[in-house]
């Protein structure tokens, strides 16, 4: 009987972490955006008052939406295919920018080698227990991350700062030039995404390549 209860509870102690544990392979995760520039003085930061950021996943490819009263920029990664999209969508002004992946680590650069710091501190967001870790960045900018190692995405290059943690960040910290963004999760839905979701259009923007959008600011 003994030897039958030590067999016992490490099943069960794995089938316990199974559950606490979802893989994301298809998931519509909203984010909501607040942006500080410490000073009382209106800036170009009042234009992004209410902007939301929401990120399709459906297996490895992501979508993300970044919407703000300026207009929409959409970012779509197949790694299956290599490809990056960048949307921007501003008034009348359409751009499609096409990227490599060598292109997209590029535009990345500042994130890349960024090292975490785990702490003992938790909270609890949107029902998900949260550990916050200190992010430092190799040009020695820090950051504040809170994330969940209950949600797992299968590919996590759509947040390039976030990758390495072993979870889903709920609640972020970036910069905006001199203006700190906070990104904390406000809704997350399981629901199945159409493929055409992912899809890139065929017309309707000007279409540049990385070079060229360096070259014009875009």
């Amino acid at each position: 009987m003994s030897r039958f209860l030590l067999f016992y509870v490490p099943l069960f102690f794995l089938a316990s972490v199974a559950v606490a544990q979802k893989r994301l392979s298809e998931a519509t995760i909203s984010y909501d955006i607040v942006i500080n520039t410490g000073s009382a003085k209106p800036s170009t930061a009042d234009f992004f008052d209410g902007a939301t950021s929401t990120v399709y996943i459906k297996g490895a490819k992501s979508r993300t939406e970044m919407v703000s009263s300026l207009g929409t920029q959409s970012t779509i990664i197949d790694p299956q295919r290599g490809s990056i999209v960048v949307l921007k969508e501003y008034g009348d002004q359409k751009y499609l920018i096409q990227m490599t992946e060598a292109n997209w680590q590029d535009a990345n650069r500042r994130n890349s080698g960024v090292t975490f710091t785990t702490t003992d501190e938790t909270k609890t967001i949107l029902g998900y227990k949260c550990t916050r870790a200190e992010g430092k960045l190799p040009d020695g900018t820090s950051f504040t991350v809170w994330y969940t190692t209950e949600l797992v995405p299968e590919n996590k290059d759509f947040q390039y700062a976030n990758r390495s943690l072993p979870g889903l960040a709920m609640q972020y910290e970036s910069d905006m030039g001199n203006m700190k963004v906070t990104y904390t999760v406000s809704k997350i839905s399981f629901a199945p995404i159409p493929a055409a979701k992912f899809d890139i259009p065929r017309s309707g923007y000007r279409v540049l390549s990385y070079e060229e959008s360096k070259g014009t600011g875009q």
